[in-house]
């Protein structure tokens, strides 16, 4: 897959830059070129010896490179790549890229790129968890970076938690994902995953027992593709996939707002379970028992219908709009009442009814509504159901 694919490789200073090296070596095995760029603190921990051997291409460090410069070659640089990866990506890295800095080569030529990034960070684990670097992950998401990792593990600090640079082959995955050619090349398709959770109080919350499987899973087909998916997911136990741009939500306006920044899009397949319902009187602070022997009473409001509201927008709606109708009794009633009334083009019924063991489970017995008329499919893991779906996808972009 990544045979004649050239990687523009961005090292950052950090004590993963040793993964780098094997980085270099896996992307190498698979065919692709590898041009590699360290910063001067990345020199600090490997040698530019080592990864221009592996790479076999010389290293690019210096900004000003009189001979380089001549040809304006930091703007080919990072122009000439089908992929710029950033691994390590420092905290550092990711504040002069959520920043727009460029006061080294490596920030200049992120900034000077139209070419998709994909980062890896690595970073101590309160660096990760520090307001500022999840303001500018945020940010990086936002502007469509694509994002591996990072993974929990132990740290070189000694320390325990997220910000462990996700491994070399993971990292490939992502590579690989991010330049699948299929029929979705060049196509946005935006997914919607997981529950959302409505706050009642700062400890408690309205929810569902969505998984995230099948929405994860989706936007993972659709990656495979070759489409560049905009991942929207409440807080979902199912982790995301690898090569598509993670905008995290808790609540369901949350994600409305996040799916107006992500439009435009080609598709749209809301599989989200967003509660219809939020707490309209959520308290501020933990409510506790007073020995009366009576609930709070809480007050409730409807949520935006996110669905709908893609669905029946003029001018910048997606071509094709995707709903999920997760049903008790009458599933294909209900589902093809809900299609007509979202105004949405298909929709994709399941029955959630607890013997059936789909919600929270690894399988889906699903009925695809078009207006063809319903379509009943086999129970099939919610992989495969993804791949079925990702496929009528494309077939209805082409």
């Amino acid at each position: 897959m990544l045979s004649q694919r050239r990687i523009l490789l961005i090292v950052g200073g950090g004590i993963a830059a040793y993964k780098a090296l094997d980085l270099i070596r896996r992307l190498r095995e698979r065919g692709a070129a590898v041009t590699p760029v360290m910063t001067q603190a990345a020199a600090e921990f490997v040698t530019p010896l080592s990864v221009a051997a592996l790479a076999g291409e010389k290293v690019h460090s210096a900004l000003f490179d009189l001979t380089a410069e001549a040809e304006m070659g930091h703007i080919q640089l990072s122009r000439v790549a089908d992929l710029i990866v950033v691994a390590p990506a420092t905290a550092d890295l990711m504040a002069k890229m959520a920043q727009g800095r460029a006061d080294d080569l490596a920030s200049t030529l992120l900034l000077a790129t139209d070419t998709r990034v994909l980062m890896a960070p690595a970073m101590n684990v309160r660096m990760w968890g520090h307001p500022a670097t999840q303001r500018n992950l945020a940010q990086l998401r936002a502007d469509g970076v694509l994002v591996a990792g990072p993974n929990d593990g132990d740290m070189a600090c000694g320390e325990y938690g997220p910000g462990r640079m996700a491994e070399p082959l993971e990292i490939v995955a992502a590579i690989e994902a991010a330049l699948a050619d299929g029929p979705l090349r060049g196509r946005h398709v935006l997914v919607t995953s997981g529950p959302t959770h409505e706050p009642i109080d700062p400890v408690r919350y309205i929810a569902n027992r969505s998984s995230g499987a099948q929405g994860s899973a989706i936007a993972g087909a659709l990656a495979a593709l070759g489409a560049r998916v905009t991942f929207v997911t409440g807080p979902a136990a199912v982790p995301p996939p690898d090569g598509v741009a993670v905008v995290r939500v808790e609540t369901a306006r949350q994600m409305l707002q996040a799916v107006q920044t992500a439009l435009p899009a080609d598709a749209a397949v809301f599989a989200a379970a967003v509660a219809d319902w939020r707490v309209a009187n959520a308290s501020d602070h933990k409510m506790k028992k007073d020995g009366s022997g009576h609930a709070p009473v809480l007050e409730f409001a409807e949520n935006p219908d996110i669905l709908a509201t893609v669905a029946q927008m003029g001018s910048g709606r997606p071509r094709l709009v995707v709903g999920f109708a997760a049903e008790t009794d009458d599933i294909l009633a209900h589902a093809t009442a809900k299609r007509a009334r979202k105004r949405c083009d298909w929709i994709v019924a399941n029955d959630v009814r607890p013997e059936t063991g789909i919600m929270g489970g690894s399988e889906n017995a699903v009925t695809l509504i078009t207006g063809n008329g319903p379509e009943v499919w086999p129970r099939l893991s919610k992989e495969m159901v993804a791949r079925r779906l990702a496929d009528r996808i494309a077939q209805a972009l082409q």
